[in-house]
């Protein structure tokens, strides 16, 4: 079996892409999923106490993610911290989901690969383009946040273009661009060095 890693910038439409592949049959896992689920368990939230304080706690015991992310967003180094205490455990969970899958290869998104070196792991990547102002115009729209802080998130991660240049294939995301067809071409090519 294959391992393929799907990436892009925030707001490059990942979500809709891999859409298009669970519907032809492949196995998609999402790793900002995974680790949300993370949050409820006693051990993870430890190690959040120990790397963040208190201050990130409510009342209630459970986590703020908003302020965690104003922390990590602001500062590179906690993001990176963070991110070494998340990804370890999604390529281990990852790898055992990936071991129980029926298909000729099954994808793992990640909007990180390349910042953590995660395409170490994977056989091919697929990027999600989408250029950025059309990615700003979108996240606006979507999540009610202000430019600002999207482009500070965004200065977390590499370029769209440099995600683009490395990656084995891919997918213009645009409206009225044909996203099902671009998904069957890639999936072919991804059958193709299988076989």
């Amino acid at each position: 079996m294959k391992y393929i890693g799907l990436t892009g910038g925030i707001g490059c439409g990942k979500t809709t892409v891999l859409e298009a592949f669970d519907k032809i049959g492949v196995p998609c896992f999402i790793a900002d999923r995974q680790a949300g689920k993370y949050y409820d368990d006693p051990s993870f939230l430890a190690e959040i106490r120990t790397l963040f304080g208190s201050d990130v706690f409510r009342s209630d015991g459970s986590v703020d993610k908003q302020r965690i992310a104003q922390i990590v967003f602001s500062n590179k180094q906690m993001l990176r911290r963070l991110n070494e205490l998340v990804h370890p455990r999604v390529m281990a969970e990852f790898r055992q989901w990936a071991d129980r899958q029926q298909a000729p290869y099954v994808i793992l998104e990640s909007a990180i690969i390349y910042e953590y070196q995660l395409e170490k792991h994977l056989d091919r990547v697929i990027t999600v383009y989408l250029d950025k102002e059309e990615r700003l115009r979108r996240l606006e729209h979507r999540d009610h946040v202000s430019r600002q802080a999207l482009e500070a998130r965004m200065r977390n991660q590499l370029s769209a273009e440099e995600k683009m240049d490395r990656a084995d294939y891919v997918i213009l995301n645009y409206e009225g661009n044909p996203r099902a067809r671009q998904v069957a071409f890639v999936d072919a090519k991804i059958r193709d060095t299988i076989i």
